[in-house]
């Protein structure tokens, strides 16, 4: 029961894609396909085969795969600052509290006193990756010539190779945490995942209880795996599209 995301991901490379005629999905690579499940409960992982593996025996996955777990941290949360101050959600003085974004802040506005605050804000966000990746690069290199991994299941018996100095590890968790408590919990954030939740029960208990309310290409699933093809419709659903979903099936006016 439950969804998970990153199990949905691989469902989708693996089962959902209809691109050649021999089989269903992408046919990607264990290593891929591995990357792509950055989390997943032990409950899971236990049917999920090799792939799954590593969540039951405390392995890493591949060097690969580390570093875009980190590459993705490093994307979405200096993304979420830059979309923070954008919407008015956030403020440069309340981001001035975190070490991270104040020390570059403080050199950007040094550099620079006349620049208008939206290029001060850019120059600060690019300053930040900047320094994220450059630490992170240093300390896994580090890391690396420290464990001397002959092989991959070198790098999946050790302890995680791909990993920020202490220092930087320390300051990118006190970004995330601003985040979490300033963008993620903010009243507005709160109020509109409260409508998303929303949209989501009233679609799928509409499904559920109607499977002819679905289209043709997910009724055929759904004539033995119900609950599973209304998840897999609905997950594939962006943002806009399940608005209008919503609307088409409990709006009076819409068809």
């Amino acid at each position: 029961g439950g969804f998970e995301h990153n199990l949905q991901s691989l469902r989708v490379v693996d089962v959902l894609e209809e691109r050649y005629a021999a089989f269903d999905g992408l046919n990607l690579c264990f290593e891929t396909r591995e990357g792509i499940l950055k989390h997943c409960s032990r409950a899971h992982a236990a049917q999920l085969g090799e792939v799954g593996a590593r969540f039951l025996n405390d392995r890493r996955p591949s060097l690969e795969a580390q570093i875009a777990n980190l590459a993705d941290e490093i994307a979405y949360n200096n993304h979420d600052v830059d979309d923070g101050l954008r919407s008015g959600l956030l403020t440069l003085e309340q981001l001035a509290e975190v070490g991270l974004f104040a020390s570059h802040l403080a050199h950007v506005r040094n550099a620079y006193p006349d620049l208008a605050e939206r290029r001060v804000v850019h120059e600060t966000v690019r300053r930040m990756i900047n320094t994220l990746i450059t630490d992170l690069i240093g300390q896994s290199e580090s890391n690396i010539r420290l464990a001397r991994p002959e092989s991959v299941a070198g790098v999946r018996a050790a302890p995680p190779l791909v990993a920020f100095s202490p220092e930087m590890h320390a300051a990118n968790n006190e970004l995330k945490a601003f985040l979490r408590s300033h963008l993620y919990r903010h009243y507005l954030v709160m109020r509109m995942s409260a409508k998303a939740r929303r949209i989501i029960q009233d679609l799928f208990t509409a499904f559920i209880q109607d499977p002819r309310l679905l289209p043709p290409t997910s009724r055929v699933q759904a004539d033995t795996e119900l609950a599973r093809s209304v998840a897999d419709y609905i997950a594939g659903m962006t943002d806009r599209y399940a608005i209008r979903e919503h609307r088409r099936i409990f709006a009076i006016e819409e068809i």
